[in-house]
């Protein structure tokens, strides 16, 4: 009798701990969802005129299917600076997108910075918005492309108004334009340049 009588006041106790973890893990949710980006262009000197408007979500896109960021055109090294505050979750290489560094920051979001010719943050870090986190460059499958960093939004909270029929437009929940993001006009047709994301 006595080991289930401890069960029962061990299961009695921890429940008020669940219940506090739960509304913690709500509140920071919510309080994470609610607080505002506000982001810059992510490279430095670059204008809203430094990407071609028309490739968010352009088909066919390369080995990806569909562009899912913007390609933002710069020089070699030009630095590349944080678009909002928030936490390296990722700093290393991968094999298209070659440096790449992502940055988890408000409304549940991670920010994707790709073909970097260096990274100068680390996983673990927080960055504040505008601060430099690496450079401009051509790693991954951008060798031999024109210079540029592909930058891409992903939300973590989906959002299921957004999924169209278009080719994998069920990943539009998930993928954020962050052309509009960063107040580019109305979205423009024209030539594309650039390399894969």
């Amino acid at each position: 009798m006595r080991p289930l009588q401890t069960a029962i006041e061990r299961g009695l106790s921890r429940g008020p701990k669940r219940t506090i973890a739960v509304a913690l893990g709500l509140l920071v949710l919510v309080v994470g969802g609610l607080l505002p980006a506000d982001p810059v262009i992510p490279v430095e000197g670059a204008t809203v005129d430094s990407w071609n408007h028309a490739t968010f979500w352009y088909d066919p896109w390369g080995a990806s299917g569909v562009d899912k960021g913007i390609d933002v055109f710069a020089p070699v090294g030009t630095p590349v600076i944080a678009s909002t505050r928030g936490l390296v979750i990722q700093s290393g290489e991968l094999e298209r997108g070659g440096q790449v560094i992502s940055v988890l920051g408000p409304r549940w979001r991670i920010h994707y910075y790709a073909h970097l010719s260096h990274r100068s943050v680390g996983v673990g870090q927080w960055v504040s918005r505008g601060e430099p986190i690496g450079a401009v460059g051509t790693s991954g499958n951008a060798q031999g492309k024109v210079p540029h960093l592909h930058y891409a939004i992903l939300s973590l909270l989906p959002r299921p108004w957004k999924v169209t029929s278009e080719r994998q437009g069920w990943k539009k929940a998930f993928y954020v334009d962050p052309g509009q993001q960063l107040g580019q006009p109305e979205r423009r047709d024209g030539p594309l340049d650039g390399a894969d994301p």
